[in-house]
């Protein structure tokens, strides 16, 4: 097996250790710990000594084992601990090891304003420590001193660190929130809007010839409900529904079908489509996206009228143009959500919109995509 693998795979299994199991293992090694050292050097003092200095020992322990959960109290027990030792000259060699632990502990996991305690209380701490020590030198309390702030400010950095990457986590799952939002959105407006105005058609014609022509009338009544299902399974695509939706996700395959309905609603509309083009998923449904919104507007600004969608490949990108030869839009109109949704989808593909009246007549949208 080779050991690079091997070594990850053991350290998989360390981090699956759940973190409370680590911390009363921590305790129980600085217990064992402290009876070896007591075992070499016994407490002094008789049965209250040692009494003393077994309950100081299982207070430094408690400290370690919630040094995760409840930070501060467990530094508090244990520079308690440790000092109540030194004063009452019971001192263990090991103790001040497991207080470098509570005060790092006390800069990662503590709440900001909890952690800032941790400088001011490593000074009371190593006072209250060298007081119960005479023998050291002076020059050892600034070393303890330091050392516990070091390490304090590591725990510390790393949680603040850790902060600023939760935040950034956050800020793109908003970001990624609000682009699907937008998504969904979009693909809502395409889908409904386009739906929508192709049904007051249809039942604007059905009405004019339900009297003079019923066959024709029944044709449109029949078109609407057709429509209706179409659009029902394209809002199921939009929305990501989990059940399977009865139709492939819209593409340059169903512009045919969308001229179709749209033809049947009194609107001429001559596509000219490559039957060789074949696009990536996504820039097939802009394409299809954007000739649906193009040919909405039609009906909404020009019908009755004759439309032409062209949709061909032009070196490295894919052209298309809807054109009608209506009426065109006022000179003062304000783009809707159609147009400007057309506008985002062009610019997400990189791509090129250019869109206004006609010559004489109508109105011309031409969309450039570059292929990838």
């Amino acid at each position: 097996m080779n050991p690079s693998r091997s070594m990850v795979r053991r350290l998989a299994r360390l981090r699956a250790v759940p973190a409370p199991a680590v911390d009363a293992a921590i305790a129980v090694v600085f217990l064992a710990l402290v009876v070896v050292d007591r075992t070499q050097e016994p407490v002094d003092g008789g049965a209250a000594m040692v009494t003393l200095s077994v309950v100081l020992t299982l207070m430094i322990a408690g400290g370690l084992v919630v040094r995760r959960s409840f930070p501060l109290a467990g530094f508090v027990a244990g520079t308690v601990g440790l000092s109540v030792e030194a004063l009452a000259g019971i001192s263990s060699a090991v103790s001040p090891y497991a207080n470098l632990i509570g005060i790092y502990s006390l800069g990662l996991y503590a709440t900001r304003r909890r952690a800032l305690l941790g400088p001011p209380m490593a000074v009371v701490g190593t006072a209250m420590y060298f007081a119960g020590n005479r023998d050291a030198a002076a020059f050892e309390g600034v070393g303890v001193l330091f050392s516990w702030i070091a390490t304090w400010a590591v725990g510390y950095s790393n949680a603040r660190r850790r902060e600023e990457q939760e935040r950034a986590r956050r800020a793109t799952r908003q970001q990624a929130i609000a682009e699907e939002q937008i998504r969904v959105a979009r693909e809502l407006h395409d889908v409904v809007g386009h739906t929508v105005n192709l049904l007051i058609v249809q039942a604007g014609a059905a009405r004019l010839l339900l009297d003079t022509n019923p066959t024709k009338a029944r044709e449109l009544l029949a078109g609407m409900e057709q429509t209706g299902r179409d659009s029902l399974a394209d809002l199921d695509q939009a929305l990501g529904n989990l059940r399977p939706a009865p139709h492939p996700v819209p593409g340059l395959a169903q512009i045919p079908d969308l001229v179709r309905r749209l033809t049947s609603a009194r609107v001429r509309v001559v596509l000219s489509l490559d039957p060789a083009l074949q696009l990536p998923h996504t820039l097939d449904l802009s394409a299809y996206r954007i000739v649906q919104e193009g040919l909405t507007n039609v009906l909404k600004h020009a019908a009755p009228c004759a439309a032409t969608v062209d949709v061909h490949r032009d070196g490295d990108a894919v052209v298309i143009e809807i054109a009608d030869d209506g009426p065109g839009l006022p000179e003062q109109h304000v783009p809707g959500r159609g147009l400007l949704g057309i506008a985002e989808r062009v610019s997400l593909c990189g791509g090129v919109l250019e869109q206004g009246r006609g010559p004489g007549r109508g109105f011309t949208l031409r969309a450039v995509l570059p292929l990838p």
